[in-house]
């Protein structure tokens, strides 16, 4: 914890502290930002409570006093629960406003953590409670260049597991296969295993009406078996079974024919510009030193797709934050499931995935790249980017 980092960013921010609180080891957030032991059983409440200025101040119980003795700060300890709320209110001084897991409206469930009762509880003394969720951008969600060559590992491996896919399902087309994708799912695992890679679930491989749906998982009961005339999506995410291994994340299209027809072309490109649009948009921004935020990128995206008269077909957010887990709790690309206001900070990492899914005429499309922005404000993307659906076929 950079507790000198974190006070300028609450001056920053006009915040008069951040108030961390956590029971049985609900928060995740805390627990990376404070560097907490979670092995331990969190059994009663604690509260951590960094002011804009001043010394750090604890909230512990008598039966776990150590909770947070690793932390700067001075230390205060209860036991019956108004002595808990007597010193919790002494804790916070003349602080007015303070920062939490907490999110208006749940707007972002990735930062809305803390219970409503306990915000009750500090708005019952006179405080403010606002949202911590671009300061939990700033010190959770923030990259190091260390972790940015971690991402690019797992990126260079995950561009030869995609381009390898490719090539396999060509040969087993053109060795008179059907393989399903199950089976193609099976084939990646493989890859990755032997290449280092830890993941949760995935990849998705999916064929015409399947690509339609954006989590389609194949299973041993619902894959198809490929064949020539098919249109190809493979989405596949991972990081190095290793300590601080960050994600990597991208999806690819691909045709099993050897000329891609006109329609499957034109849809796919609009997918691509929409893409783009949004890539442009958080470039400039940041070459203009100007603030942009989620919501106005998905904006961006969403526009290009819905001019070209497919809305109704693009049925999520445009992206989200990558870190230690493929979905980090940094700023998403979103102005559909929520209005993400949080900023897009340097140090952080996210997707740009638009897609048009139209399961009535079973074709589904997607494009993805991820997105890292440097703390002096260089927007790069690493690894191949799509430009045009792969004629399978054509591949050795």
């Amino acid at each position: 914890m950079d507790l000198h980092a974190i006070q300028s960013a609450l001056k920053e921010a006009g915040i008069d502290g951040w108030l961390f609180y956590d029971f049985h080891n609900r928060d995740a957030i805390a627990a990376r930002i404070l560097n907490m032991d979670t092995s331990r059983f969190a059994s009663r409440r604690w509260f951590y409570f960094i002011p804009a200025e001043g010394e750090p101040q604890k909230l512990v119980h008598r039966i776990e006093p150590w909770r947070c003795d690793h932390l700067p700060g001075e230390k205060h300890v209860y036991l019956p629960w108004k002595q808990l709320q007597d010193s919790l209110r002494g804790m916070l001084g003349d602080a007015k406003k303070i920062a939490m897991q907490y999110s208006p409206d749940n707007n972002i469930p990735y930062v809305s953590i803390v219970d409503a009762g306990t915000v009750e509880l500090i708005r019952g003394f006179g405080v403010e409670v606002v949202s911590s969720g671009d300061l939990v951008g700033r010190f959770e969600a923030h990259l190091s260049m260390e972790d940015w060559e971690q991402h690019k590992e797992a990126g260079r491996i995950l561009q030869k597991v995609k381009d390898e896919t490719f090539r396999e399902v060509a040969r087993r087309i053109k060795a008179g296969e059907s393989p399903r994708e199950v089976e193609i799912q099976n084939f990646m695992h493989d890859l990755m295993r032997a290449n280092g890679m830890h993941w949760e679930d995935g990849p998705i491989v999916a064929i015409n009406e399947h690509a339609a749906d954006p989590h389609f998982e194949p299973t041993e009961e619902n894959s198809f078996g490929m064949k020539e005339g098919d249109l190809l999506l493979i989405d596949l995410w991972a990081k190095k079974d290793e300590p601080g291994g960050i994600y990597y994340d991208v999806t690819w299209m691909g045709y099993i024919g050897t000329e891609i027809p006109e329609r499957i072309r034109d849809i796919f490109n609009i997918v691509r510009d929409a893409r783009d649009a949004g890539l442009k948009m958080v470039q400039e921004r940041f070459a203009a030193g100007k603030p942009v935020a989620g919501w106005e990128v998905d904006d961006a995206v969403r526009k290009v797709i819905a001019d070209a008269g497919y809305g109704e077909y693009f049925v999520h957010r445009t992206g989200h934050n990558i870190g230690l887990e493929v979905h980090g709790n940094g700023g998403h690309i979103d102005n559909l499931e929520t209005r993400d206001d949080r900023l897009i900070l340097p140090g952080t990492c996210f997707s740009i995935e638009p897609g048009i899914y139209m399961e009535h005429e079973k074709l589904g499309f997607r494009s993805e790249i991820d997105v890292f922005v440097t703390d002096e404000g260089q927007v790069d993307v690493f690894g191949a980017v799509q430009t045009d659906v792969i004629p399978i076929l054509t591949l050795g």
